[in-house]
């Protein structure tokens, strides 16, 4: 069984290393970006996000198969911050993310040439969000993913789907495949719900009701570091068949697959 990788002054300088190199790539790659059409932005997403996955070890195992249905939306719980690479190499799609995130610097603007759909998830805006989602979902050929959570979380569970999100799946043609995501050591033994919390997850103390908290909270970036200087993990990909949602509404199309992720998810994470 694989143990955690002490944190030394060899493990940090090679960190170290590894963080200049990525932003080194990403300097190096802001005038293709901002030269790409919008068009092409989702091609090139998995070039971009394969540097940071290399440079940081992730591992990537997938089990089942993408749906060829079109127009397609993938869901799936969310731990850190590194779906947000592994997706896109996984599957050459895009996502729907939180309108705060457009506002982010730099992350926002690569993330708008990469397809990324905004969506403000007040509810004063929730027309307008609903028209942007479905125009986007239906005219695109790849799949765009969703975190129906809202948040990430510590890996000890999966949280409630919000309903709000799947306003555009009622009586609508688009396919919802779910999929159930979780970590291991790179070596496939299991990391310890602790443990994850600690070194693995990136979420707020604040927003979780139930498992382990982190002792240290770590932005984003802060995140990326702690992992290079970790050797990486395996993220591993359950994909799950598509239910039939017809004549369901938001609320029960959010249980049904909340369920099934739910469900997937805890008997996949602690099997040895």
């Amino acid at each position: 069984m694989a143990k955690l990788r002490k944190q030394n002054i060899f493990n940090t300088f090679g960190a170290a290393v590894k963080f200049v190199l990525f932003w080194v790539m990403v300097v190096v790659q802001i005038p293709i970006i901002a030269l790409l059409p919008r068009r092409w932005g989702v091609r090139y997403m998995p070039v971009f996000m394969w540097f940071l996955l290399k440079l940081a070890g992730i591992k990537i195992i997938v089990h089942g198969r993408l749906s060829d249905a079109r127009p397609l939306m993938v869901v799936s719980n969310h731990i850190s911050v590194f779906e947000l690479a592994t997706f896109p190499c996984v599957f050459r799609g895009s996502f729907i993310a939180k309108k705060e995130m457009e506002n982010w610097p730099l992350v926002g603007w690569v993330a708008k040439k990469f397809g990324v759909i905004f969506v403000d998830r007040r509810p004063s805006h929730a027309r307008d969000a609903l028209a942007v989602v479905q125009r986007a979902v239906e005219t695109v050929k790849y799949p765009m993913i969703l975190f129906p959570e809202g948040t990430t979380t510590n890996g000890a569970y999966v949280k409630p789907f919000k309903s709000t999100l799947f306003n555009f799946v009622e009586n609508s043609d688009i396919t919802v495949q779910p999929m159930a995501m979780h970590y291991r050591y790179k070596d496939g033994s299991v990391i310890d719900e602790q443990t994850l919390a600690d070194h693995f997850a990136y979420f707020d103390n604040k927003k979780m009701d139930m498992g382990p908290h982190c002792k240290i909270e770590r932005s984003a970036f802060g995140q990326v570091f702690h992992i290079m200087m970790l050797g990486g993990f395996m993220v591993e990909i359950t994909l799950l068949p598509p239910p039939p949602l017809a004549g369901m509404d938001r609320k029960q199309i959010a249980d049904t697959l909340q369920k099934q992720v739910s469900e997937k998810y805890m008997e996949l994470k602690d099997k040895k």
